[in-house]
């Protein structure tokens, strides 16, 4: 065995006795008490495991990325029926790091919309993609200190908020005309083909003050526009802790998919 693949493989059994001495300690291996956790998962064992050609356990599906196209790793939460993370595999804090500001991160939210066949494989059939939503929480509304991206089904009430409202949601961020979790988000619809062409963390940082970007939160979720092409409902909520808002987006998702029920498996 060459010497950089028995680094590679000496560092994969690290990884395994640290997630083994996390087991024993605790009951899971993501434990919100450590905000590098989900950064230990795949920096120590999905990586290392892709790089060996190995299974990319604990984690689905690994992309090691190029010069053109950033890495990321995706792992089924441990958290609800249905609900995966796009975690990349660059250390990239949240929503507030520069880096997402940088031409080619638009690739992520591009992916992890891709990816939501991974929580409609684990419902057995098909979901309209209006039930179908992205979320990037805060920094005051999450746990982890590596930026993840929470692939799952939306909320019925978000959803049929949404629909109310959608001939109302125009080009720019505008405040709904109700709150959606307790929240008044800004919203703005865009077609689908923008998901690709445009970097929505830039486009954000634009609307917000300098060195704030940590207080906002982040959701997609599909839409019919009122022109009937396919897109996208982006919404925006900027944290108020004072106010008992943390900007979880996350909020917005339903992880038990209760919505996947309307539907009838296939198979």
């Amino acid at each position: 065995m060459r010497p950089r693949r028995w680094r590679l493989l000496a560092a994969v059994l690290g990884g395994l006795a640290v997630v083994a001495a996390g087991v024993l300690a605790g009951p899971a291996l993501l434990d919100a008490a450590d905000p590098d956790a989900l950064w230990n998962i795949v920096h120590g064992l999905c990586v290392p495991h892709q790089q060996i050609g190995l299974d990319p356990a604990p984690c689905a599906i690994v992309s090691l990325g190029s010069p053109r196209a950033p890495g990321y790793a995706v792992l089924k939460d441990r958290d609800g029926r249905t609900q995966y993370l796009l975690i990349p595999t660059d250390k990239i804090t949240g929503i507030e790091d520069p880096q997402l500001l940088r031409p080619g991160s638009e690739a992520y939210l591009v992916q992890a919309w891709a990816f939501r066949a991974l929580d409609l494989a684990r419902l057995g059939h098909t979901l309209p993609d209006r039930d179908m939503s992205l979320a990037i929480n805060s920094e005051h509304g999450r746990t982890q200190n590596q930026l993840h991206i929470h692939i799952d089904c939306v909320r019925r009430d978000v959803r049929d908020a949404l629909a109310r409202d959608q001939a109302s949601i125009g080009p720019e961020l505008k405040p709904m005309s109700e709150p959606l979790a307790g929240h008044v988000y800004q919203a703005m619809a865009i077609p689908a083909p923008e998901l690709v062409r445009t970097n929505l963390f830039r486009r954000l940082a634009r609307t917000v003050p300098e060195g704030s970007m940590g207080r906002e939160t982040l959701v997609v979720i599909g839409a019919t526009l009122p022109s009937g092409q396919p897109g996208f409902d982006v919404l925006v909520d900027r944290a108020d802790p004072a106010a008992g808002d943390v900007a979880s987006g996350e909020q917005l998702q339903d992880h038990d998919c209760a919505l996947g029920a309307d539907q009838t498996p296939t198979g």
